[in-house]
């Protein structure tokens, strides 16, 4: 990696986090959407809802511990679609648009864009775990999430952001116009969000519908939140992580195709590869 690389990346990574921080509204509503799951949803189940042991869990759990992995992990989905929607605008109309010009390669380019974005979100599990941290300190709710556990769950945040930030990356390419991200991205979230093991345990899933458990099982997302659970406690899921990564090399692989100048969504009009005749 020359210098001209590192010093991009650098500005990448250092514009996603202005961008970030400048948009407060961002920042609240990506702490307050998954509070609200934790204390709301969670205290409607907690008397009905205990949970018998179930790996990497050696004893019962209160509801509320079982949700904070499927939280953590919906904080990397929702940043890592709202990447790709300013994403979509950059491509048109912003930076992105300059960089795609440059004689950087284009999967440097995006790479850098998606650890950008990974580290974001990473910032904004830790502020959600810490908030949460609260919550136990002063007894409200008993999360029991170790030191040791917020430490060894950075490796799987780092992989799971990358894998929904490359899957978010993937879907923007498919996208020409900024109005039909909305709509396509609510098909996106909600399916990949509820038709996982975010909020009940597979286990439970299969006992009542076994065709939904299968949608979960073939549901990248189940895995990104069983690694980050496993994680959490201390624990390694080799095949999640196994399926996480596989998950986020194909996406990633998927939008480098796509943003290619000679074909997909940066192909112009009636383009055609190969010399022109004489």
């Amino acid at each position: 990696m020359n210098m001209h690389m590192i010093r991009a990346f650098n500005g990448i990574i250092l514009r996603e986090f202005l961008r970030f921080f400048q948009q407060r509204a961002r920042f609240l509503s990506a702490l307050v959407r998954p509070l609200i799951w934790l204390l709301v949803f969670s205290a409607g189940w907690r008397t009905t809802n205990g949970l018998a042991p179930w790996p990497p869990y050696q004893t019962y759990i209160p509801y509320e511990v079982y949700m904070i992995p499927g939280l953590c992990a919906m904080i990397q989905l929702f940043n890592g679609m709202q990447s790709s929607l300013s994403m979509i605008y950059d491509r048109e109309m912003g930076s992105m648009r300059v960089l795609l010009t440059t004689p950087l390669p284009r999967w440097f380019i995006l790479t850098s864009r998606l650890a950008g974005g990974v580290a974001v979100s990473i910032v904004q599990v830790y502020a959600f775990l810490g908030i949460a941290f609260l919550f136990t300190y002063f007894e409200f709710l008993d999360l029991d999430i170790s030191l040791f556990g917020h430490i060894a769950v950075l490796p799987a945040l780092i992989l799971s952001g990358f894998m929904l930030g490359a899957l978010g990356m993937a879907l923007s390419s498919t996208i020409k116009q900024l109005e039909n991200f909305a709509g396509v991205m609510n098909f996106v979230i909600f399916p990949m969000f509820f038709i996982s093991s975010a909020l009940f345990p597979l286990w439970r899933i299969r006992d009542l519908s076994y065709l939904f458990y299968q949608f979960c099982q073939y549901n990248p997302f189940t895995y990104a939140v069983e690694t980050i659970r496993f994680a959490l406690h201390g624990q390694f899921y080799g095949f999640g992580v196994l399926i996480v990564a596989l998950t986020a090399i194909v996406s990633l692989g998927l939008a480098i195709y796509a943003y290619d100048p000679a074909r997909g969504i940066q192909a112009k009009p009636g383009a055609k590869a190969g010399p022109k005749p004489a």
